[in-house]
């Protein structure tokens, strides 16, 4: 905190990240996302159905978790499109190149704050290829991870078995 006991930057944007989360329709985890870039938010976005199409919180149930998949396992069967991609999709790829994206997850069930996290093997190559260079998750409210893309990169089974949702 500074002399005003103002909320130091990071923090500032993974509480955003935190609101847009409650959007989230997910029945296991909801992630908000936001995409900054020089101090400007780029796009946000949470987890849910493509439009147009019911969401699982409407539905009741989750087709994965009636199947009993482990978590990082089967996304085709999963209806929602993952915070990050969503993001991702609102912004203007000249606008990502060099941003960060901040991250933050929720127990769908307990609401509770689910800090031990990382994008699934898809929305890394997502990340990858919008020209994304930092992820930053939250862990608790004040801490976070900081991930620099690259490493995804140079470790290319870096986004092989990872547990996203």
């Amino acid at each position: 905190m500074d002399t005003y006991n103002r909320r130091d930057k990071i923090n500032y944007y993974l509480d955003i990240a935190e609101t847009v989360l409650e959007r989230g329709t997910c029945l296991r985890r909801n992630f908000g996302a936001i995409i900054v870039n020089n101090d400007q938010i780029i796009s946000t976005g949470y987890v849910g159905a493509p439009r147009g199409r019911a969401n699982c919180v409407d539905l009741g149930y989750c087709t994965r978790e009636k199947l009993n998949v482990p978590k990082g396992q089967r996304y085709e069967l999963c209806r929602s499109v993952h915070a990050e991609a969503n993001a991702i999709i609102s912004a203007s790829r000249s606008d990502m190149i060099g941003a960060t994206i901040y991250l933050a997850c929720h127990d769908a069930k307990t609401g509770e704050l689910y800090g031990d996290v990382e994008p699934c093997s898809m929305c890394k190559r997502l990340i990858i290829n919008a020209g994304i260079s930092t992820v930053i998750i939250r862990n608790t409210k004040d801490t976070y991870t900081t991930i620099n893309v690259d490493s995804w990169v140079d470790n290319d089974d870096s986004i092989e078995g990872t547990d996203g949702y």
